[in-house]
């Protein structure tokens, strides 16, 4: 194998002698043969022709000895080795023969016919052959031209020799060198050089394999560097690094992993990871090899078990590190995130959790919901939801502050914990309004039992002279609902329409209340409709003298005109209006078209000092309402002293600094106020006194209840519409009765000191076009409030 290259050298050199030296010399050797041949013939041609004479007269006398003699003269002639002569007529036949008894080589004849020339002319006596041996290759060679073969193949050999020799020498030694290095390299790991210095290719050869072996020595002693710089970032790195092969199994932990976990590296180097983590969580740590086939890394968190048993959360990020065929090889590093995700069940527990009361919060309230309807479901249970709202609860915040508000919330949950079975669920929905989820085989009478209690809750104040109350709705899953949102819709339906119902008591879904909540939706789209559709229109009502019975002035009453359904009711318009804020908006469309209408009821004679009443809301006192109502009066020409901005006791108990702001500043730009249905609700005279009120309007219930049927009740209502009325007229205030729909009550009302009415009795609310055309076809007289 050593010489191979060699071998084939030679074999190559051969080749060539084979092809073109050998044919050179066998040519030379036939050429040579051919021509030693063709002297012989030449020869043995004039031998021929001069004998064939000279045996034609012995011959024609058939003189034996004559031919006997001449045959034996031409047999010692050269290389004739045999010669015989024979007659036609077959006397004579005459053989001379120099051939040794050991030769059996082939002999060429060469004959040629004996002629004899007679009177009657020449006539063929017979013939002479002469026989000589065959040329060889090497047999016709002179003396020349063997000393030339021999100066020719010793050439030959001598440059078969000098290349052979030259090849061993500057091709064959330096590549067993080559060798040699690559072998010791290969087998002693250390790079080996090549000993030979040139200037010819082999030269260059040997220089280019030595400042390869140079560069990659210098490399792998990079590598090594690199390698041992690499171990020793991976042991001494503060991370938790290790590895794993295709089973899972440890093949390398960094020490900073040992000392954080606890192991030694013999116990663990080998283990399958799977079963270093617990139970819980080891599938999950098993499917992320799902996720790592895809090349990206993965994170996956676990819990560890470290080697003196404790718990560890560790997050896991792991990635491709290397691959080896088909076997593959993961890096991965290993965090302690026990703390976060400490922290982040505390964050959790805030998130779902209410700050003040430690109930849950919404948020928490509806994953708690779905689970429990899960959990019912499970075990053929109902769930029972109970929406809970404290009644005046935002008196307290208003009146006593939300630091008084806040105590008596943590106050009403700690009572209602200890009416709380391990299995029901409480949460703080915001504000003043609570949830409760009872699950039981019969969740309807467990939860009117829970309404007692919470009813119970309220017997004690929660302070001095602080009474609350609640109304409570209550939904069963699955008999009301069929999932958490309806549940919870549901149960709040049941709430508000114990709300509408008087509060402080429990209802039971019905049915009938989706009535309510679909009317009131509709509701909800008609004021939307109207809003854009211009439906809102200003309706007056005159206000007129009980002493003359003129006009005095006109309040505005908002209409819904529906393109299909007609006039609708106020009242539930108002209601929605004010649940949705959008009475705001409808408010600021009345009062436009009501001073527009004011401005063209001006125009009629005796009108011009008229006054407008506008109804206000407690959402439209916003800051901005001043400079509103006086653009509008300005753009029609209208003082602000004919303005009167009707307020409620709802205004008043709202006690909103924002709200006195407003209605002062409207009172110092000329507006008059006005105490709209006073002597109901929580009437305080205190309002009288903290507010700049200039007309006080009693309640139409008064108005109806002076002529009742029942002394009791006519006589008390008289004795307050009495009071109410010398009382305002002390603090100088005017009076109006509202709701007047007889001559009696209208005359009864009179006497009593009451100075202006305001009802069917006079006039119904209508439009300022109807209005304007029946007090131009009526002479009216004219009363001036001031």
């Amino acid at each position: 194998m050593n010489n191979s290259v060699e071998n084939r050298f030679l074999a190559i050199i051969c080749g060539a002698l084979l092809l073109f030296v050998a044919p050179l010399f066998v040519l030379f050797l036939f050429l040579s043969s051919e021509r030693a041949d063709k002297e012989i013939r030449d020869h043995i041609s004039v031998l021929l022709v001069a004998n064939s004479q000279a045996l034609a007269k012995p011959l024609w006398d058939l003189d034996d000895d004559s031919v006997t003699q001449i045959s034996a003269t031409i047999v010692s002639q050269g290389a004739i080795v045999k010669v015989q002569v024979r007659d036609q007529s077959g006397q004579l036949d005459v053989t001379q023969s120099t051939i040794p008894k050991s030769y059996d080589g082939n002999l060429v004849q060469v004959s040629r016919a004996i002629i004899y020339n007679t009177i009657d002319g020449p006539k063929n006596l017979g013939t002479i052959s002469v026989f000589y041996p065959a040329i060889g290759l090497f047999s016709g060679l002179k003396h020349e031209e063997v000393v030339f073969m021999s100066i020719f193949i010793f050439a030959v050999l001598a440059v078969f020799s000098a290349a052979l020799i030259g090849n061993r020498i500057f091709i064959i030694r330096p590549l067993m060198r080559l060798t040699a290095a690559v072998e010791a390299t290969r087998q002693l790991g250390s790079r080996h050089h090549v000993n030979w210095q040139s200037n010819d290719e082999m030269g260059r050869l040997a220089r280019g394999f030595n400042e390869m072996q140079s560069k990659l020595e210098s490399e792998e002693c990079e590598l090594k560097l690199a390698h041992r710089r690499a171990v020793d970032i991976y042991d001494l790195t503060p991370a938790m690094l290790f590895s794993l092969d295709e089973d899972d199994r440890i093949t390398a932990v960094s020490d900073y992993w040992l000392v954080a976990t606890g192991y030694d590296r013999p116990r663990v180097i080998g283990c399958r990871f799977a079963d270093l983590v617990t139970a819980d969580t080891r599938e999950a740590f098993l499917k992320r090899k799902n996720d790592l086939n895809g090349g990206a890394a993965v994170d996956v968190t676990v819990k560890f078990i470290c080697a003196d048993g404790s718990l560890m959360d560790v997050l896991i990020l792991e990635s491709t590190a290397a691959t080896a065929g088909h076997d593959r090889l993961s890096l991965s590093v290993m965090t302690d995130v026990t703390e976060l995700k400490a922290s982040e069940a505390r964050n959790h527990e805030q998130a779902i959790r209410d700050h003040l009361t430690g109930l849950l919060n919404r948020q928490g309230f509806e994953t708690v919901l779905d689970a429990t309807i899960l959990d019912v479901d499970a075990a053929g249970q109902e769930l029972a939801c109970l929406f809970v709202d404290l009644d005046r609860f935002k008196w307290i915040n208003d009146n006593l502050g939300h630091a008084e508000g806040d105590r008596a919330l943590r106050e009403f949950v700690d009572r209602l914990k200890t009416h709380l079975a391990p299995s029901d669920q409480a949460a703080r929905l915001g504000g003043d309004e609570f949830a409760i989820l009872l699950p039981a085989k019969d969740a309807a009478r467990r939860a009117s039992a829970m309404a007692e209690q919470i009813a119970s809750i309220f017997i004690e104040p929660f302070g001095p002279d602080l009474h609350l109350s609640a109304s409570v709705g209550i939904a069963i899953y699955p008999r009301h609902a069929s999932n958490a949102a309806e549940l919870l819709q549901k149960s709040d339906m049941a709430m508000y329409a114990k709300k509408r119902d008087g509060k402080n008591g429990a209802q039971l879904f019905d049915t009938s209340m989706m009535d309510h909540t679909r009317a009131r939706a509709e509701i909800e789209n008609y004021i939307e409709a109207g809003l854009a559709e211009d439906w809102f229109d200003a309706y007056l009502q005159p206000i007129v003298s009980l002493n003359g019975r003129g006009v005095a002035g006109f309040e505005a009453l908002m209409r819904l005109n529906h393109p299909q359904k007609g006039l609708m009711a106020p009242a539930e318009i108002i209601n929605v209006a004010e649940e949705t804020a959008k009475i705001v908006r409808v408010g600021n469309v009345i009062m436009e078209k009501a001073i527009a209408n004011l401005a063209a009821i001006s125009r009629l004679p005796g009108m011009q000092d008229s006054y407008l009443a506008i109804n206000f809301s407690p959402l439209q006192f916003e800051a901005a309402l001043p400079a509103r109502l006086a653009a509008l009066l300005g753009r029609h020409g209208i003082r602000p002293q004919r303005i009167v901005v009707e307020i409620t006791e709802a205004v008043l108990m709202h006690n909103n600094p924002q709200i006195r702001t407003v209605v002062a500043e409207m009172r110092r730009f000329g507006c008059r106020i006005a105490l709209d249905d006073f002597g109901t609700g929580y009437s305080s005279l205190s309002y009288l006194n903290r507010f700049p009120v200039d007309i006080i309007k009693i309640d139409q219930w008064f108005t109806q209840s002076i002529n009742d049927a029942n002394d009791d009740v006519r006589d008390k209502s008289r004795t307050l519409v009495e009071s109410i009325t010398t009382l305002s007229h002390k603090m100088g205030c005017i009076v109006i009765a509202e709701g007047i729909e007889t001559e009696d009550e209208c005359q009864t009302l009179h006497k009593m000191g009451l100075d202006f009415g305001q009802g069917y009795l006079f006039h119904r609310p209508q439009q300022a076009a109807a209005l304007i055309e029946r007090l131009s076809a009526t002479e009216q007289p004219i009363a001036r409030a001031s």
